[in-house]
C-alpha cells in the first residue's frame, strides 16, 4: 500500500501577507470575499504591517491595500527615481578633476596621482590628476520601478534576535515558524513517535542570499572600504532556508535536502519529499524556499537580460506617460517582462497513516511531481518541450487517481504565468494542448503573479498556497492587472478569467501546479483538495475514522489559538539559538541502533543486506 503524502500544514509570508489560515489568499479576492471575511483579511494585515488595526475602518483597508501585493520599490530597498551608482568619469589631464566622497569609500591603496583633503564628517575631497578614468558615485533614473515586496511595515527580522541574518533566511524563520505554529500539534510530540531520519527538511533559495549580510556584503565589502565578515559566506549559501531552519527552528536531526532548479525549486525540494513519503523513508517533510530577490542588483542583472517589465516599455504598452507600478505584472496579457519579488513558504507533510494517528488537519495531497528538462537549446533562458512532458504526466496522475472527470471538470491550473510574451504564448499553447487531447473543454487557469511578481525559487510555492485556498472557497484569482488577454494567447480549451472566477467551494478537486525555469527546469506537481483527500482517507482508514475526528477537534483548537493571535501581529516566531543542544555523550550507540535523546524510536544499524541476491 503506497503511502499519500498529505499537506498537513502551510505557512509563510508574500506580497499578499501571511500564508497560514488563507490571509495572503483572500488578500488577492479580497473583492470578492463576503463583507466579515474582507474586514477580517484588512484587520489582520494591518497587525502585520504595523498599523492601528484594532477595528476595520476605511482608511485602514486603502492603507493596507496601497502596501500589499506589486507596488512601486520601497525606500527601504532604493529610490528607482534616484538609484545609487558610480559614473566612470574621464580626467583632463590638463586641468584635472575634482570630487567628494565617503572616507569609508576610499580604496585602500590610493593612486599616486590622487590627492586627499579631508573635509570633516566622514566626507573628502580628491583631487586626480593625469590621464585616466575614475568612479564617482551618482545617482539615476532607474528603468525598473515595480516589485513584489513583503507588506509595507513588515519586518521579518522584527520578532526575534536576527542581527547579521540575511533578509532571505529571516524569512525563511518567519515561514517556517508560521507552517509549524499553524500544524496546531506540539513539535516535538511529532517527534516522540518517530526515528529522526523519518523526518526530513528539503528547502532551498535559488540565488542564495544577495544582500549586504549574503553575498552582496561578501562580494563588495572590499570595493566599500571593509571586508567581508565571518557571517556573511555562510549564511549566504543557498542551503541555509534547509540549514538555517534545522538548526534554529525545528532542531532537526534527520534527512535534509537543498535542490535548486531556478524558478522551479519549490518543486523541485517537493517532488523529493513526495518520492521519499511514498517509498517509506520519510514519515514527516517540511519543504520550502525563501528568496529574498528585491535587490538593486539582482533586479538590475535581470532587467539586463531583458526579462523584466520597465517604466517605459509599461507606459507605452498603455498609451500613457508613467506606467502604473501596480500594473506591470499581466500574464497572458499584453505584457513587457515579469516583475522580480520576494517570498518564504513552508509546506508540512506527513504520509497519510501517520496524519491520522495524530489527528492532523488536512488541507490537501500531492500524490505527485514530474520534472523533465528541455534538451537541446539555443539560449539557455529560452523554454523548451520539456514543460509538455511534465504537464502531460500531472494531468495523467490527476486522471488515474481520480478520474476522467475529475480530471476534466473538477480540475484548474496554476500556471506559471511569468508576464513575458514569450511565455503567454509557450505556456498557453502547451495548457491548451494537453486540456484537448485530454478532452478538457474549458480548463480554469491561474496565474498569481499578477499579484505576487516572481519570486523566483518560491513562486511554485506562492502557487500552491493560493491553490490550497481557491479549492477551499471555490474563488479562482483573475488577471485583474489588465483589461483582456492578449491576442496571441492559446485559449481554445482555456478559461483565463481577468476578473475572478467565482466556482463554489465544492468545485475542484485538484489543481496541476506548473514551474518553469531558466536552463531547462520544468516541473508540474498535482495537488488534490482538502475536500478530496479527507474522503480518500476516509476510506483507506474507515476503520479507525471516528478516534481520528476526536483527535483533530483538539489539533484544530490549538491551530485556532495561534490563528488569533497570528491576526493580531503576533507570530509567535520560533527561534532556538543553543536551546536543546544534544551533547555527543548523550546518544546512545550500540552495534544495533543509535538512540537519540526526544525520539522514542530508534534507528537501526542492522538493517538487512537489499544486495543479498547478488553474494554467492
Amino acid at each position: 500500500m503506497t503511502a499519500l503524502p498529505v499537506i498537513v500544514s502551510y505557512g509563510g509570508v508574500n506580497a499578499a501577507g501571511r500564508s497560514s489560515f488563507d490571509q495572503s489568499y483572500r488578500r488577492m479576492v479580497l473583492e470578492s470575499l463576503s463583507e466579515a471575511d474582507r474586514k477580517r483579511t484588512i484587520t489582520g494585515l494591518g497587525a502585520l504591517m504595523g498599523l492601528d488595526a484594532d477595528t476595520w475602518s476605511p482608511a485602514l483597508e486603502q492603507a493596507v491595500i496601497d502596501g500589499t501585493l506589486i507596488r512601486r520599490i520601497e525606500d527601504r530597498v532604493f529610490d528607482p527615481d534616484r538609484a545609487p551608482c558610480n559614473q566612470a568619469m574621464p580626467v583632463n589631464g590638463n586641468g584635472g578633476m575634482r570630487f567628494e566622497l565617503s572616507r569609508r569609500a576610499l580604496p585602500e591603496q590610493l593612486p599616486a596621482n590622487w590627492q586627499i583633503t579631508d573635509l570633516g564628517d566622514g566626507k573628502v575631497a580628491v583631487e586626480v590628476t593625469g590621464e585616466q578614468k575614475v568612479l564617482v558615485p551618482d545617482t539615476r533614473d532607474f528603468p525598473v520601478k515595480a516589485a513584489g515586496q513583503l507588506p509595507s511595515g513588515f519586518d521579518p527580522g522584527a520578532g526575534y534576535p536576527s542581527r547579521s541574518h540575511p533578509r532571505g533566511l529571516q524569512m525563511a524563520v518567519v515561514g517556517a515558524s508560521d507552517a509549524i505554529n499553524a500544524l496546531g500539534i506540539d513539535w516535538q510530540h511529532v517527534c516522540q513517535g518517530l526515528r529522526p531520519d523519518e523526518i526530513g527538511m528539503y528547502a532551498s533559495s535559488c540565488q542564495g542570499q544577495l544582500d549586504d549580510n549574503g553575498w552582496g556584503g561578501v562580494l563588495k565589502s572590499r570595493w566599500a572600504g571593509g571586508r567581508p565578515t565571518s557571517k556573511q559566506l555562510p549564511l549566504a549559501l543557498n542551503s541555509m532556508p534547509a540549514d538555517f531552519i534545522n538548526a534554529y527552528v525545528l532542531g532537526n536531526m534527520g534527512h535534509t535536502e537543498a535542490i535548486a532548479g531556478a524558478c522551479a525549486s519549490f518543486l523541485y525540494n517537493l517532488q523529493a519529499a513526495v518520492r521519499d513519503i511514498t517509498l517509506g523513508k520519510r514519515r514527516v517533510a517540511i519543504v520550502g524556499t525563501s528568496e529574498a530577490a528585491v535587490s538593486l542588483e539582482c533586479i538590475e542583472g535581470f532587467m539586463n537580460m531583458s526579462a523584466l517589465a520597465t517604466d517605459q516599455a509599461m507606459a507605452r504598452l498603455d498609451g500613457v506617460a508613467t506606467a502604473d507600478p501596480r500594473r506591470y505584472s499581466r500574464p497572458f496579457c499584453d505584457n513587457a517582462g515579469f516583475v522580480i519579488a520576494e517570498s518564504s513558504q513552508y509546506l508540512v507533510l506527513m504520509d497519510d497513516a501517520l496524519a491520522i494517528e495524530l489527528g492532523a488537519e488536512i488541507h490537501g495531497a500531492v500524490p505527485g511531481v514530474f520534472i523533465d528538462a528541455d534538451g537541446i537549446k539555443k539560449s539557455i533562458s529560452s523554454p523548451g518541450p520539456g514543460n509538455y512532458l511534465t504537464v502531460a504526466k500531472a494531468a495523467g496522475l490527476v486522471r488515474s487517481v481520480l478520474g476522467e472527470d475529475a480530471l476534466r471538470h473538477r480540475s484548474m491550473m496554476l500556471a506559471h504565468g511569468s508576464s513575458t510574451p514569450q511565455n503567454r504564448v509557450t505556456e498557453s499553447l502547451i495548457f491548451d494542448r494537453i486540456a484537448e487531447v485530454f478532452g478538457i473543454e474549458s480548463w480554469p487557469v491561474c496565474a498569481v503573479k499578477a499579484y505576487l511578481g516572481h519570486s523566483i525559487a518560491t513562486a511554485s510555492g506562492d502557487q500552491i498556497v493560493a491553490a490550497i485556498g481557491a479549492m477551499r472557497h471555490g474563488i479562482v484569482p483573475g488577471i485583474k492587472t489588465a483589461s483582456a488577454l492578449a491576442d496571441d494567447v492559446h485559449r481554445n480549451h482555456l478559461n483565463i478569467p481577468i476578473g475572478d472566477l467565482e466556482l463554489g467551494s465544492d468545485a475542484l478537486d485538484a489543481a496541476l501546479i506548473n514551474a518553469k525555469g531558466f536552463g531547462g527546469n520544468n516541473a508540474t506537481g498535482v495537488l488534490l483538495s482538502a475536500a478530496r483527500t479527507e474522503a480518500m482517507l476516509a476510506h483507506r482508514h474507515s476503520n479507525v475514522w471516528r478516534d481520528y475526528q476526536v483527535r483533530r477537534e483538539q489539533t484544530r483548537g490549538r491551530a485556532a489559538d495561534y490563528a488569533a493571535a497570528a491576526e493580531q501581529g503576533d507570530l509567535r516566531l520560533i527561534y532556538r539559538f543553543g536551546d536543546g543542544i544534544i551533547a555527543d555523550d548523550e546518544l546512545q550507540i550500540d552495534s544495533t541502533a543509535i538512540r537519540v535523546p526526544g525520539y522514542d524510536k530508534a534507528i537501526p544499524l542492522d538493517e538487512p543486506n537489499p544486495y543479498g541476491d547478488m553474494l554467492p
